[in-house]
């Protein structure tokens, strides 16, 4: 499954354009911010894009959803549903971190542990990962042994807990027995910074 990464807004978050080779259709995972931008790029590398996936609800990650959404006329599909209170608070978040104004919104579908999206003929495994929010997910495509992790794990480091409802002891839990099971040669792209493995994570990582 073929993907790139473009950081997006003051946070520097990674946008990830993923597609399916066969088919040109495609999804941006965590689309949060410079929407305009965001299109230009997929439309760039010739992709029809047919679905927004989201990891967790904080704004840096979904804060164009909703207007790529409603332009494309295409479902946003995530978390699971324990970060719906991270979601219609979007607009407190816009205010507080001086990002432009935005709407609460419901996603079309919410995703729980153990479910599955299909892309073309790609298909992401969704992995349930609390700790960071209590609803954040991740997206695995065993088939190219990649994961799209959110901001649960980066490349030494993990990801914060200090937010409401976030809680240490989930998070590692969800690292250690969820992701880093799946194998050291799994590549994952986080929310933010530079590409790494579950290998290297595991061995290097001094959050681990």
């Amino acid at each position: 499954m073929p993907h790139l990464t473009l950081p997006v807004t003051a946070f520097q978050q990674n946008c990830s354009l993923i597609w399916c080779a066969a088919t040109r259709r495609g999804a941006l995972i965590d689309p949060g911010g410079e929407a305009d931008r965001l299109l230009a790029w997929v439309h760039k590398h010739g992709v029809k894009l047919d679905l927004l996936l989201l990891t967790h609800g904080h704004l840096d990650h979904v804060g164009a959803a909703l207007e790529i959404a409603e332009q494309q006329s295409i479902p946003i599909i995530g978390p699971q549903r324990d970060d719906s209170f991270w979601l219609e608070k979007l607009p407190e978040q816009a205010s507080q971190f001086g990002f432009p104004p935005a709407r609460g919104f419901t996603p079309d579908r919410w995703l729980e542990d153990g479910e599955s999206v299909v892309i073309g003929e790609q298909r992401l495994d969704v992995i349930h990962c609390p700790g960071h929010t209590p609803g954040h997910v991740v997206f695995f495509n065993r088939a190219e042994q990649i994961a799209f992790v959110g901001d649960v794990l980066f490349a030494g480091a993990i990801g914060r807990t200090d937010f409401p409802r976030g809680n240490h002891a989930q998070l590692i839990d969800a690292i250690q027995h969820k992701l880093l099971p799946l194998g050291d040669a799994i590549s994952f792209v986080p929310g933010h910074g530079p590409d790494s493995t579950f290998g290297r994570e595991r061995l290097t990582n001094p959050y681990l």
